[in-house]
């Protein structure tokens, strides 16, 4: 039996051992790192992700490097039409036989429109971003261009569409083109088109259209009857992906495979591109990577 004195003394010993080796133990629990998401490896030559509230770049790639964009030109496109003044979205636009001229000349994707249709803008949109229509696109130009040729007009709105921009500070960017089917000077960068996209999604229809899967759209024709165009989107992330939301692919000889992408998930929306990927197939499984690292950092 431990008495006395020396007996407090011991039982004072024993139970600072025993506090020592409790605070350990605790320091050992919370000490202990979360495990780390591991920066996703992708066959694009370029990439970037951000998130679209706060601009907190998320991932990077050559984000800065100045590549051929294919039809992702395209959000562009819409963005400019969608920002002029006292816009129409109902007003017609009566389909003319150079737009379907030029989407045969170059073989080019198209909105299969029919000379002589009146289609409205809105109706354009779709065309433009779901089949990825370049004869969409002229329509639009020719449309929203400046000019008493077609040819002003065109380059007019091709003007606009690097005002613009110029307006967001991007200085890896230029336009030559509508639709992405430029002269060699047609080029962005990753960073550069996320924020491009980033502002073109401001607009509610521009977000309505990149995230509609497929759409049936009633037309006038040249008779006065009417017909029916069936267009589908041309991203595969919409339905696929939880919580996609757009934007665009593109594709071309130079450009290679590229897509433009968007998602939300429990309030959080990641936005970013992948240009120059290396198939239609790693398009896509760069993108899903790059999503899935953006929401789980």
């Amino acid at each position: 039996m431990i008495t006395g004195i020396k007996g407090a003394r011991v039982r004072r010993a024993v139970a600072a051992v025993v506090t020592t080796g409790a605070v350990l133990t605790t320091g050992a629990l919370t000490a202990a790192p979360a495990q780390a998401v591991t920066k996703p490896s992708i066959t694009a030559r370029g990439g970037f992700v951000m998130n679209n509230s706060t601009g907190k770049t998320l991932f990077d790639k050559n984000m800065d490097g100045r590549l051929s964009t294919g039809s992702t030109t395209k959000i562009m496109t819409a963005k400019v039409v969608l920002a002029q003044a006292n816009l129409n979205l109902d007003s017609k636009v009566t389909i003319q036989k150079a737009y379907s001229d030029y989407v045969v000349a170059n073989n080019a994707s198209q909105a299969h429109l029919i000379v002589g249709d009146k289609v409205t803008v809105r109706q354009l949109l779709y065309g433009l971003m779901l089949p990825s229509g370049c004869d969409a696109a002229y329509a639009l130009a020719d449309k929203f261009g400046s000019g008493s040729s077609r040819d002003l007009r065109v380059k007019s709105f091709i003007g606009k569409m690097n005002s613009a921009a110029k307006s967001l500070g991007l200085k890896n960017t230029h336009f030559d083109s509508f639709d992405g089917i430029g002269k060699g000077g047609n080029y962005s960068t990753p960073r550069d088109l996320t924020k491009i996209a980033s502002s073109a999604m401001k607009s509610s229809t521009f977000r309505s259209v990149v995230n509609t899967r497929s759409t049936k759209q009633k037309v006038t024709t040249k008779s006065n009857g009417y017909r029916y165009y069936t267009w589908t989107n041309t991203n595969p992330l919409l339905g696929t992906y939880s919580g996609a939301m757009g934007v665009k692919t593109g594709s071309g000889p130079e450009a290679k495979y590229c897509l433009v992408f968007a998602a939300t998930r429990n309030g959080k929306t990641i936005i970013g591109t992948v240009l120059a990927s290396s198939s239609v197939d790693n398009r896509t499984a760069d993108a899903k990577k790059l999503l899935n690292y953006g929401f789980a950092v």
